[in-house]
């Protein structure tokens, strides 16, 4: 009776689970724990950020493309245009009026030469003159061609002789300039006098525009 009770007592204790292994609960903890999913292809991954990127843009640094280089005053490539023309006319006749014509002969092409004068000759030209005042009117368009600028812009002079006879002498003075192309100098890049037109006119007759 003592053994039949004892064997009794085991079963009791197997259908327990008292008496299962190692790899019998492993196995039963494996089974009850639920499936980590899997997934889905394309789906965003630790890797494969969930925020998208606009079309055209990048990550900075790394693969966006660089920023384009923005104009900045004094850019060596822009040229000088009509409005820096007309300042060197202006400067040229202030020159005249007050009798710095050595400064006013050097802003005539090639150093001077484009005036056909020499210093000296230029300035005797100007002796005749008690007083001799310019008004600027709007510069005409640029003409540009293998390499070269011109511009017209109208004058008109104003002022007497020494012997007290009025002046008054309108037409267009022609600047000229070299574009920015390989081995020009500076002096050649900039506004420079290159012809005149100024006549004796009425001096009640208007600038016009070329």
């Amino acid at each position: 009776m003592r053994i039949a009770g004892s064997a009794a007592l085991a079963l009791l204790l197997a259908g327990c689970g008292g008496g299962g292994g190692p790899a019998e609960n492993d196995a039963m903890a494996n089974a009850a724990a639920p499936a980590e999913p899997v997934p889905a292809a394309g789906a965003p991954t630790p890797v494969t950020p969930a925020t998208s990127i606009p079309a055209g843009e990048g990550i900075p640094g790394v693969s966006a493309p660089p920023p384009s280089p923005s104009p900045t005053p004094g850019d060596a490539t822009a040229e000088p245009g009509a409005d820096d023309a007309a300042q060197v006319l202006r400067t040229y006749f202030a020159a005249i009026g007050e009798r710095r014509y050595a400064d006013a002969w050097r802003l005539w092409g090639g150093g001077g030469q484009a005036s056909g004068m020499t210093q000296a000759a230029f300035a005797q030209s100007f002796a005749k003159y008690a007083d001799y005042r310019a008004t600027i009117g709007t510069p005409g368009r640029i003409d540009a061609g293998a390499g070269q600028r011109y511009i017209q812009i109208p004058v008109r002079v104003t002022g007497k002789l020494t012997d007290g006879t009025p002046v008054s002498l309108t037409g267009p003075v022609t600047l000229h300039r070299t574009g920015n192309i390989d081995g020009a100098t500076a002096e050649q890049r900039a506004w420079r006098l290159s012809d005149s037109g100024l006549k004796p006119r009425p001096a009640s007759e208007p600038i016009v525009p070329q």
